[in-house]
């Protein structure tokens, strides 16, 4: 199933976001070739399809993407940062970051299928998604920002270090270098290569393997809730997070359902329930 996601106002606008499910994956593909820049407007369909695929229960996990084979995203829309004042700047960055913050919490796996350059604005999108998949020799990654005299300002200064640590953080963002996908995987900022031919239909059965009957997706989402909840506050606090999420799971019916086909040495079927 696909569908435009237009913007509430009812205004008639480019179609900037694909949105479509299959299987218990919805796939959000940023659509404005070649470089799938981003604008205001593109932000809005975004955020948009981000709640549409949070508030469907029959989906379990949300990929990423970028259209065409070029470019994941190149990040925002410089010619408009450029006509625009530093005001509508501020909080262009502002709703970016809330957006994402949303992606980021949504209970809900996200792959983010970097398909080609994935650099400045499009690195930190990707960096909100919990797992990146990048195309073999498709392009180059990166956060280049400082080679327009501006940080990575919706929240890849954050995100980075966090992967790879401080100091290394720091070096790749002040020299402003992108490297290919394979460097990338061995900083931990990708977590995979996949070959060029058929990557997005290996993406697609990747990303099912986390749905129901294969896996318990409450299990996963609520996995991916305790980490992300659980990174920024103290030991004790995010103890009582996971134990929290852990007692959610263990009213659910794909939890009997586990343990039952554990015991009864038989592989178990999910239902998300």
């Amino acid at each position: 199933m696909a569908t435009t996601v237009q913007p509430t106002s009812g205004e008639t606008t480019k179609q900037l976001v694909n949105y479509r499910t299959d299987g218990g994956v919805a796939v959000i593909e940023m659509c404005d070739p070649p470089a799938n820049t981003y604008t205001y407007e593109m932000n809005r369909q975004l955020d948009e399809a981000i709640l549409k695929a949070r508030m469907d229960n029959d989906v379990y996990v949300i990929v990423m993407t970028g259209a065409g084979d070029k470019f994941f995203s190149a990040g925002a829309n410089i010619k408009m940062l450029c006509s625009v004042d530093p005001t509508f700047k501020y909080y262009f960055c502002l709703h970016a970051n809330e957006m994402l913050l949303r992606l980021e919490h949504t209970p809900k796996l996200v792959i983010a299928a970097i398909n080609g350059h994935c650099v400045g604005g499009g690195l930190e999108i990707a960096m909100a998604a919990d797992l990146r998949i990048a195309r073999k020799d498709a392009g180059k990654i990166g956060l280049p920002e400082v080679n327009l005299g501006v940080l990575p300002g919706t929240g890849g200064t954050q995100r980075l270090s966090r992967m790879v640590g401080k100091s290394k953080a720091i070096e790749l963002m002040v020299t402003g270098n992108t490297f290919s996908f394979e460097e990338a995987q061995e900083l931990g900022i990708v977590n995979d290569v996949f070959e060029r031919d058929g990557f997005m239909e290996n993406i697609m059965e990747y990303a099912k393997q986390f749905c129901p009957p294969n896996k318990a997706s409450k299990a996963v989402g609520r996995i991916k809730r305790a980490v992300q909840t659980g990174w920024e506050i103290p030991m004790e606090s995010a103890l009582a997070v996971e134990r929290e999420n852990q007692q959610l799971l263990f009213q659910s019916e794909d939890a009997k359902e586990g343990l039952a086909a554990y015991v009864e040495k038989r592989p178990a079927v999910f239902k998300a329930k």
